[in-house]
């Protein structure tokens, strides 16, 4: 019986798993905040106890080695120097990321960060370490700077947050590349709608009006049935249970997908090899992944050509290669390809039907089977994608034990 109280409303995986990476994100920035106020902390009461030791030396020591002990220990690294700048304390995790060297701070940045301090009292921000300074990639530092005392004291907290600004960034990419591919089919709705309306006494505008209409509904639930795939692969859901797979039911299987859009375009679909390969994973994932990279390679390329899948063993992973005969990727682009929304012909794809996430929906169902996806192509000769899965440990068995196995 109905007590009068809206029904509340489920919210859809997106929603969901866009909410737990936020909450996850918030959490983890409270646990880093925490770090660092403990960190001051403890390095105040080390430079204390440090000069009572100095200033009493018939005190026992028990208690600074302690402290030291512990903020040696410490994951944010941590740096104190004098009113000279000079270092007093510098534990392992502030040496590893090369901002001291010797008894200075090695970061031109760090000590203007700590002259402001001394007159401000406290001061956080993001620095940027080069890859020269650290002999990698480059890094972006969380700093928390406090003033320790009146005599020029500065304590500097450092807190890698490279991976946290960097899923802050494409968040925000995500969000805005989202928000713009939704305008497009939801605008050509409403705009069709209208024009629906006004020939509502002529058929053949009816008629033309509806066809468009359907396809720009069929973009946009490609659209929303894609980015849920694409936040799921993403950590929204657990994975699933990776089992031994036989590489030539996964063929088969987006090859079927694929064939009604291949010959609709009079492209022959073709396999090279008996791909008796066994990997293992999660069929239905890969299945999707291998038919993305089909329908690409149909969608891109001429009619009359042929589209081939090739696989082979190599190094512990099957191979599976999708090689086509289309006009090619430019060089400048086939790095930036497996990017979300990423598209090297942004008109083509929209008359394809493209929205730019099939190629990012491979590469993370590739790097959550421990493999990768990778591209050679040449323009006016045709691409091939390579998807790499490791294989099942135990490789005596064959493709219809396999098949039969999981059944």
């Amino acid at each position: 019986m109905n007590s009068g109280r809206p029904t509340p409303r489920r919210p859809s995986p997106l929603v969901n798993s866009v909410g737990r990476q936020i909450y996850d994100h918030r959490v983890e920035a409270l646990i880093a905040l925490a770090g660092l106020v403990a960190g001051i902390s403890l390095a105040l009461a080390l430079v204390a106890m440090r000069r009572r030791s100095a200033t009493e030396p018939t005190q026992p020591t028990v208690g600074f080695d302690v402290a030291r002990r512990v903020v040696e220990l410490m994951e944010p690294g941590a740096v104190v120097v004098d009113a000279d700048d000079a270092v007093m304390l510098a534990n392992a995790a502030a040496r590893g990321l090369g901002v001291v060297r010797g008894r200075e701070l090695a970061v031109p940045h760090l000590l203007r960060l700590a002259a402001t301090v001394r007159r401000t009292g406290q001061r956080q921000e993001d620095v940027r370490l080069t890859a020269e300074l650290l002999g990698a990639g480059p890094r972006t530092v969380g700093v928390q700077a406090m003033r320790l005392d009146n005599r020029g004291t500065v304590a500097l907290l450092l807190l890698d947050v490279t991976e946290s600004r960097r899923i802050e960034d494409v968040r925000r990419d995500f969000m805005a590349n989202v928000s713009h591919e939704l305008k497009t089919p939801v605008g050509a709705l409403s705009l069709l709608a209208e024009a629906m309306q006004d020939a509502s006494n002529d058929p053949e505008a009816i008629r033309r009006f509806s066809a468009r209409a359907v396809h720009e509904a069929q973009r946009l639930n490609r659209l929303v049935r894609e980015l849920i795939d694409l936040s799921r692969l993403q950590g929204g859901e657990p994975l699933p249970e990776r089992n031994p797979v036989s590489v030539r039911v996964v063929i088969a299987e987006a090859m079927d997908r694929t064939r009604l859009a291949a010959d609709a375009r009079a492209i022959r679909l073709s396999v090279s090899g008996a791909a008796e390969e066994v990997v293992l994973g999660a069929e239905g994932q890969l299945v999707t992944a291998l038919t993305n990279l089909l329908a690409n390679a149909v969608a891109y390329s001429s009619p009359g050509t042929t589209v081939t899948v090739a696989a082979r063993s190599q190094s512990g992973f099957a191979e599976i290669a999708v090689i086509d005969q289309g006009e090619g990727i430019p060089p400048g682009d086939q790095a930036r390809i497996f990017e979300r929304f990423y598209r090297v012909d942004p008109a083509r794809a929209t008359a394809t039907g493209g929205n730019g996430l099939g190629l990012a929906i491979v590469k993370h169902i590739a790097t959550n089977h421990g493999g990768g996806v990778r591209v050679s192509s040449q323009l006016g000769a045709g691409s091939t994608f390579t998807l790499r899965v490791p294989l099942a440990p135990d490789l005596a068995l064959s493709p219809r034990q396999t098949q039969e196995a999981r059944s």
